[in-house]
């Protein structure tokens, strides 16, 4: 491991899940894990909701249509393989990484018992070097098609966390393109931002550049891979699923821009495995220099952001003692 304090060695797993297998893709995440701890990562990031998958089967199997079994069906089958962090679903996940010493952002999608314990959120979860869960950002907003099957969730997660000198956040795929979500991590001093991605180079081209010339941060984008020969044979209508599905449904895409806004590491697709690269904290402060959007070059006289942080229920217990 470096012990310069102001570099940090990232591993960008861009990966495909054992799609909608719980048990079989944790498994795949500890080995990746395991893997990037013999590279010395300090830091590693998993795509969107890669624990236990997309929902690719939504756009081919007429995800909208009313009271299909079809829908139904493949829905409870996401539940059951859902994380449930409560019930220590991502335990062996925190072990691993406190015995490299590694930090984590890792996507899941999540079934919180705060909230009844049957619907579903696509969560970036933050796990630091002790194994400890820091942060849980259930996504404010689903895109599309994605809200048929996934929750809005709340702005307890947006918060940042430092690692070694820099502050690091993150936010889940089109959460990305919300100015205001973006502004409430600046706020508190990012400058190393974490953008999960279910896949696809034309999601991260573009806003992985955009975002860190308008902060001017680090961005590390990072994406999922995805064939129809990941869909396991057990998936419920899966003849339905692939009869309309093209056969590469996520590209990847995994980049990384520095604070200048240039890539540091263009686009990588088709490509499945662990990328590694070395970020210094040094140029932070030289592209702060003409523009802060939280600091100097902001007018907190004239525009304001109130976030709430809030985690949400829909009840309040005061039990009698």
């Amino acid at each position: 491991m470096t012990t310069n304090s102001s570099t940090l060695h990232l591993a960008l797993a861009q990966i495909s899940p054992v799609w909608l297998n719980k048990k079989a893709t944790t498994e795949k995440i500890i080995d990746t894990i395991n893997n990037a701890g013999k590279e010395q990562a300090e830091l590693i990031v998993f795509g969107e909701g890669v624990l236990p998958g997309y929902p690719h089967w939504l756009a081919y199997t007429n995800g909208a249509g009313w009271n299909l079994d079809t829908n139904k069906t493949l829905h409870a089958h996401y539940c059951n393989n859902a994380v449930c962090i409560e019930d220590g679903d991502l335990d062996e996940i925190c072990n691993t990484l406190k015995s490299h010493s590694m930090s984590c952002y890792l996507g899941i999608i999540e079934r919180p018992k705060d909230r009844g314990g049957h619907s579903l959120y696509a969560s970036l979860v933050f796990i630091n070097s002790d194994g400890e869960i820091k942060s849980v950002h259930r996504k404010l907003q689903p895109t599309y098609d994605e809200r048929l099957t996934w929750s809005p969730g709340d702005g307890h997660g947006l918060q940042v966390h430092k690692l070694k000198q820099f502050t690091v956040g993150g936010l889940n795929c089109w959460e990305n393109w919300m100015p205001l979500p973006r502004a409430s991590l600046y706020a508190q001093g990012e400058n190393l931002h974490i953008a999960v991605w279910p896949g696809n180079e034309h999601n991260t081209k573009d806003i992985t550049r955009f975002i860190a010339r308008e902060s001017r941060s680090f961005v590390v984008s990072v994406s999922s891979v995805m064939t129809t020969k990941d869909f396991p044979e057990d998936t419920p209508f899966l003849n339905d699923i692939l009869k309309n599905a093209p056969t590469q449904l996520s590209n990847g895409g995994s980049a990384i821009a520095g604070p200048d806004g240039e890539f540091l590491l263009e686009p990588v697709i088709n490509k499945e495995g662990i990328i590694y690269k070395t970020i210094d904290f040094k140029s932070v402060y030289k592209e702060r220099q003409n523009f802060d959007p939280v600091g100097h070059y902001s007018r907190p006289d004239v525009t304001q952001l109130h976030v709430n942080r809030e985690r949400q229920s829909t009840v309040v217990f005061k039990d009698s003692k």
